[in-house]
């Protein structure tokens, strides 16, 4: 069953705190990415491990949704000068998330536009103007959604961790 709107209300988005924990977060990545898995596309968050989770939880601003004592859902924000590996996000104003999940039962019931408010929030705070992303070519619901959100198309990335093509989309952030 889905959550209503009003019921979304009762879920905390804070920042992650050295107490939370890291388990919990990776095992809700596997789940809130397992269809993606089931269509053949082998994002990161698919298959790692919680030391993984972890440093990436550390290499940005991470977010959690909490819903009374469990996690559903997350996404980390990566800032300059953590933000790298393609030509966009080299760039130096391009700040980007990843790690970018909500509880499956739980999936559109707006916790993921919470959550990418909670970041474009702490971009805007943090005075960078452009907030990109890159998924999976081939995952057209995604870009779909992406583009409700205003995000546009500005290239592509081929990452050796993946077995896909990322489109590579960004945001003009508003302060």
């Amino acid at each position: 069953m889905r959550e209503s709107s009003s019921e979304s209300r009762s879920i905390e988005i804070r920042r992650w705190a050295d107490s939370d924990d890291v388990q919990a977060v990776t095992e809700l990545l596997h789940r809130a990415y397992a269809q993606l898995g089931e269509l053949g596309f082998r994002f990161h968050a698919t298959w790692q491990d919680a030391a993984t989770t972890l440093h990436r939880l550390n290499e940005g601003v991470p977010f959690i949704a909490k819903q009374d004592e469990r996690i559903v859902g997350t996404i980390t924000l990566y800032v300059p000068p953590n933000v790298t590996g393609c030509e966009w996000y080299d760039r130096g104003d391009v700040a980007c998330f990843g790690q970018f999940g909500v509880e499956p039962s739980l999936q559109r019931c707006g916790i993921g536009s919470r959550l990418l408010d909670a970041i474009e929030a702490e971009a805007i705070a943090q005075s960078v103007p452009n907030l990109g992303l890159d998924t999976a070519e081939g995952a057209t619901h995604l870009i779909e959604m992406y583009k409700r959100r205003g995000f546009q198309p500005v290239g592509f990335a081929d990452w050796e961790i993946t077995n896909y093509r990322s489109i590579i989309m960004n945001k003009v952030l508003q302060s």
